[in-house]
């Protein structure tokens, strides 16, 4: 039994507990918290609620640490922190920020012998290896990515930690006639503002300076400054009754050509009823990797580009080549 830790026991990491049900070669070991461990009740009984104080004390009891927190602030520090003491997995989504951070947990993974695997999800991940994909299939072309339409957890988080935000949710909406134009192969010049929007619905502290909030949301850089936004404040009542749900989505498309006159479009596309049940599935996938690698005696920081797909799956070699080839 591959055993799993998980820090932190949000949406994210509750959405890991759940997936870790789903696969029989993996237990829930412990979940770590900064909260108050005796006010968290977690669904696995087996399992032990842990302050993240005590963290170091786990070494030897668990293969892989998988880390649930917020790309803004948390990840940055905790997965090349904790990278000295387990394999880690997260899913830090960032993407100007990737090369940085990959350097910082490579830097602490090859310290402690362990495999740290970042930016894991669906993007970036699943949608990362199709532009891969697409780009050496189709060497003469252009890529296109659309996300939405769907609450994204890290630009909500983003929201949350502006002074005066109570809580939030921001929803990302493709631009219609842009995606039109792309599946029609006609190759459109698209900026970053004419492919997506953004819309955010906001619970204000009582006392807060809206105006100010909006304006710390629509300028935040790598979040909302590329992208027309349009930001609602709401109350309590309205944010639960009709934002409760966490769905998101989106697609992966190249169009490009092998001859003159000979176009092809590659198209992947997902359709999430729950943005982090979804990312947690991925994450557990790679949590597996993660270990077999690192048995291997692989160490250091790696991405979704260096992980072969059969480390994902819980069935062996021959297995996977008679039924999935």
């Amino acid at each position: 039994m591959i055993k799993i830790g998980i820090l932190g026991y949000g949406n994210l990491g509750k959405g890991v507990e759940k997936a870790i049900l789903k696969n029989d070669d993996m237990e829930l070991v412990s979940v770590f918290t900064r909260r108050n461990p005796e006010s968290l009740t977690i669904a696995t009984k087996t399992a032990q609620v842990i302050s993240i104080n005590e963290i170091e004390n786990y070494k030897d009891k668990i293969d892989v640490l998988i880390i649930c927190g917020g790309s803004a602030t948390d990840l940055p520090v905790q997965t090349p922190k904790y990278a000295e003491m387990f394999n880690v997995i997260d899913s830090f989504d960032t993407h100007a920020k990737i090369p940085e951070h990959f350097e910082n947990v490579d830097k602490a993974a090859k310290k402690s012998g362990k495999i740290g695997i970042i930016s894991v999800g669906w993007d970036p991940g699943l949608f990362s290896l199709n532009r891969l994909y697409a780009n050496a299939i189709l060497p003469d072309g252009s890529d296109y990515t659309f996300w939405g339409k769907g609450v994204s957890q890290g630009h909500s988080d983003a929201i949350r930690r502006i002074k005066g935000v109570k809580d939030a949710k921001q929803y990302t909406i493709p631009v219609e006639s842009a995606l039109k134009a792309v599946r029609e192969g006609k190759n459109p010049q698209l900026s970053t503002r004419e492919k997506h929007t953004r819309e955010c619905f906001v619970v204000a502290e009582n006392g807060a300076d809206k105006t100010q909030i909006e304006h710390e949301i629509k300028t935040m850089p790598n979040y909302f400054a590329d992208y027309d936004t349009t930001v609602h404040f709401i109350s309590e009542e309205e944010l639960i009754k009709n934002h409760s749900a966490i769905p998101h989505g989106g697609f992966v498309l190249r169009s490009g050509k092998t001859s003159e006159g000979t176009n092809h479009i590659i198209e992947y596309a997902l359709k999430l009823d729950s943005n982090p049940e979804f990312t947690s599935s991925v994450l557990v996938s790679y949590a597996r990797a993660a270990f077999k690698l690192n048995k291997e005696g692989i160490c250091g920081c790696k991405t979704v580009f260096d992980i072969a797909p059969k480390y994902l799956i819980n069935k062996s070699d021959e297995e996977i080549r008679k039924t999935m080839l």
